[in-house]
């Protein structure tokens, strides 16, 4: 017979054992998250790169696609809110193309003498990389002009109430990140865009120019009538431009295009002058207008008809010109600036009482001299500036 002690005993875990078995399974988790890592960044390296390289197709995709969006008949009634939703997501998507081909523009080494950068670039340029806070800023308000006309759509479907409370907390975050940009450059107007515009970027050397006839190959292509889009001449062994020569009868207006004007020597940052005084109070009710235009129409019983936030908005708008900085040193920039916001008072003929009481009747007698198509896509935008804040928003 066997005894007690003769039974075999299962034994617990040996400490040891239990503390490696906890650490492979530890390793083998972060090796899969490490190989998931990489994944996403290889698939992200690998779609940066086909954006870089096919940059124009891709620019004259995106284009279609948003004026697709524009010019759909009916998007508006129906199905207003997944129109939108593309038309968000393609500017979204575009703005994310921005970024790719702007840090792939940062990578060259000398722009081409054809393509000087303006003083605009030249401007946002300098402070998109020297501030951090002002590049995520600038950021944060571009998003937010792209998907507030979504918001304010997906809001009114849950009461007016909830949608004026969306329009007054947009406006708000718009009023905040541009005092916020206006405190990061030191007091000195916003430039719109806020966000450096994208460049086009050169077209890769083919195989031909990179391997193939050593010195004589570059001028074999100039004899063959090969030349490149932009019509500059890239030299095979130090890969500089060459710009093209100018017609015998323009060669005095391709020498004042080479002049260099005070604009082109001056630091980034003196493009544009700090503000004092009156001028930096303009700039700050430049800013607050819209949102004391919000909230004048929520608390307005008739929003369409009231005059007295149409008043209010436009009273700002014009005060804070007249209390603009006019002496000789304002800069070319700052005097374009301007001039766009002069044409952006245009839209206060599509807002509030001024639409309702005087523009509508002229919209919709030109609507009805017009064919019907083109007169089915007014009617659509009719309904998007009676109903939504955010579709006359400058």
């Amino acid at each position: 017979m066997s005894t007690a002690a003769d039974v075999p005993r299962f034994k617990s875990p040996n400490p040891i054992i239990q503390s490696m078995s906890g650490t492979k399974r530890s390793t083998t988790t972060s090796t899969g998250s490490s190989v998931k890592n990489a994944m996403s960044t290889n698939w992200l390296g690998a779609y940066g790169d086909f954006i870089t390289k096919n940059n124009h197709q891709v620019s004259q995709i995106e284009s279609t696609l948003r004026s697709l969006t524009y010019i759909i008949p009916g998007r508006f009634r129906d199905a207003e809110i997944a129109s939108e939703s593309i038309h968000s997501g393609v500017q979204l998507l575009s703005l994310y193309h921005d970024t790719l081909l702007f840090r792939a523009s940062s990578k060259l080494s000398q722009p081409s003498l054809a393509n000087a950068p303006s003083p605009h670039k030249r401007y946002i340029r300098f402070w998109f990389l020297k501030s951090p806070l002002y590049r995520r800023v600038a950021y944060l308000l571009q998003i937010v002009n792209y998907v507030e006309l979504l918001i304010e759509m997906a809001a009114k479907r849950r009461g007016e109430r909830i949608r004026w409370r969306a329009v007054i907390i947009i406006e708000a975050i718009k009023a905040f990140c541009k005092l916020l940009l206006l405190r990061i450059t030191k007091s000195r107007p916003l430039i719109s865009p806020v966000l450096p515009e994208r460049e086009p970027l050169p077209e890769p050397p083919t195989d031909d120019e990179l391997h193939g006839g050593g010195e004589d190959s570059g001028y074999a292509s100039v004899a063959s009538g090969g030349s490149p889009p932009n019509g500059e001449w890239t030299m095979p062994r130090t890969g500089m431009s060459l710009p093209t020569l100018p017609s015998p009868g323009d060669i005095s207006s391709y020498l004042l295009s080479r002049v260099l004007t005070a604009d082109d020597i001056k630091p980034a940052a003196k493009l544009v002058n700090q503000l004092q005084g009156s001028a930096q109070v303009a700039e700050i009710l430049h800013i607050l207008s819209p949102l004391a235009f919000a909230v004048a129409m929520a608390r307005s019983k008739n929003k369409r008809k009231a005059w007295a936030p149409w008043v209010i908005g436009l009273a700002i708008e014009l005060v804070a010109r007249q209390l603009r900085d006019r002496s000789l040193r304002t800069t070319p920039l700052e005097k374009e600036e301007w001039s766009r916001r002069g044409w952006a008072l245009g839209w206060w003929m599509m807002r509030g009482a001024f639409y309702e009481n005087i523009t509508k009747s002229m919209v919709e007698s030109v609507r009805s001299r017009m064919p019907s198509l083109i007169g089915g896509i007014l009617e659509d935008y009719e309904y998007l500036w009676e109903n939504y804040h955010f579709s006359t928003s400058p």
